[in-house]
């Protein structure tokens, strides 16, 4: 790990858009000392998802500059569920459901923070450890008296919700106790002296570090993230088929590449900065392409490269590489398989074929054509091979009495059929 001077932390930060807001003596904290850190990641799924990546963008940053980073796993508050920026309450989880989710974003976040083999290694911790053993009597009587109804009321997270239709359980009032009772406890117990969130935890954060000086008398910070939306207003993250996951088995490789590359140009150069580690020359000179040469859309290229990359590694990159190329370059579909051609064409026309009309002599291709509906007359698909435009498996047809079998099926399942350049129809054995 390329490990830089902790001096220039804030800078980074500040040039990279990542501070929201930060209490008095944050900043000069960060530049003068060596801090331990903390975000919290809520276990509602086996997956983290895009919105994700900014909070765990800054414990990069931490970490690249000396600092100590804690990721902390709600197993504990995840059984009681944040209000924050939420409409209505979420459904709660069991126990089994939690554990499991947890140990899923362990392994994700282990391809963007080192848990070892560095100075300052990144602690992954689960709030569960001392929550679930806590006496509720106790917890009331010890941390409960430092909060007052009035102060509570006064968060936006919660005033959000008492006016609501919905309005606020006591479960979820008490969500505010429970999380600054985890900063108290990484603070005792790690040395922490920092949170930090998404610019909506600002009312959780700061009753944390009003816990620590009144239960411990001690000094603790408090730095909130933007929240993300497009230069359209739309929240980051959120697409038309939901979530973007960073769990390949919930949004591919190829999808999740996608994804960034159709960043728009007002877009990309923040979301550089954002998420990736490029420096200020590079994103310049693509700052640079961009204004020059939009066309070729250099910017939203590197960012799809460097991100897809980090998150499903340079297999998970060339797999999206080829997918792409093969979507909307023509590419042959060598070293792809069904479920790869599945994933890339699900957005595309298809059709079901018995197996058996593949057996044996086969189907003529210009009837496999005209069944699926790439022309309407069999003429016309014969005009079409003539002049180079039916393409079996991106390859062209030359032949119009060729003969399609279970030979052209990708692992015996699948054939991709395309007229001209971007008229694909996939049939399905």
């Amino acid at each position: 790990m390329n490990v830089l001077t902790a001096t220039h932390l804030v800078e980074e930060l500040r040039w990279r858009g990542l501070i929201h807001t930060a209490t008095e003596g944050a900043e000069e904290a960060l530049i003068n000392e060596k801090v331990t850190a903390y975000i919290g990641f809520d276990p509602t799924a086996d997956s983290l998802h895009v919105g994700h990546l900014l909070p765990i963008m800054v414990l990069v940053h931490l970490q690249r500059h000396g600092h100590t980073p804690i990721a902390l796993a709600g197993g504990g508050t995840g059984m009681i569920g944040d209000p924050s920026g939420k409409t209505k309450e979420r459904q709660l989880l069991t126990y089994e459901q939690i554990a499991h989710n947890v140990e899923c974003i362990k392994r994700q976040l282990g391809a963007f923070l080192h848990f070892d083999g560095v100075e300052n290694p990144a602690l992954m911790l689960n709030n569960a450890d001392w929550l679930a053993p806590l006496n509720l009597i106790e917890f009331l009587r010890d941390i409960g008296k430092h909060f007052t109804v009035n102060y509570m009321l006064a968060k936006d997270s919660v005033k959000t919700r008492l006016e609501s239709d919905e309005g606020i359980s006591f479960t979820e009032f008490s969500y505010m106790l429970l999380q600054s009772y985890d900063f108290l406890r990484l603070y005792l117990d790690h040395r922490c002296t920092f949170q930090m969130g998404g610019s909506d935890q600002w009312g959780n954060i700061t009753a944390g570090t009003e816990l620590i000086r009144k239960v411990a008398d001690g000094k603790a910070h408090a730095v909130t993230v933007p929240l993300v939306t497009s230069t359209s207003g739309v929240k980051f993250g959120k697409t038309e088929a939901g979530a973007v996951w960073l769990d390949p088995a919930r949004t591919s490789p190829f999808r999740f590449y996608q994804f960034w590359i159709n960043t728009t140009d007002g877009d990309a150069i923040p979301y550089l900065k954002f998420f990736t580690l490029l420096n200020r020359e590079e994103i310049a000179e693509l700052e640079h392409a961009l204004a020059t040469e939009p066309h070729r859309r250099a910017a939203q290229t590197r960012l799809a490269e460097e991100v897809t990359r980090t998150v499903h590694g340079e297999d998970g990159l060339r797999k999206a590489q080829a997918a792409t190329e093969v979507l909307f370059g023509g590419r042959d579909l060598e070293g792809l398989s069904a479920d790869d051609l599945l994933d890339i064409f699900a957005e595309v026309p298809s059709s079901a074929l018995e197996a058996g009309s593949l057996s044996g002599a086969g189907i003529n291709v210009v009837d496999l054509a005209l069944g699926a509906g790439l022309d309407r007359s069999k003429k016309l698909i014969r005009d079409l091979i003539k002049n180079g435009g039916l393409y079996l498996n991106n390859r062209a047809v030359d032949d119009p009495d060729r003969a399609v079998t279970l030979d052209d099926a990708i692992d015996g399942r699948v054939i991709v059929l395309r007229k001209g350049k971007k008229n694909y129809h996939l049939v399905r054995v």
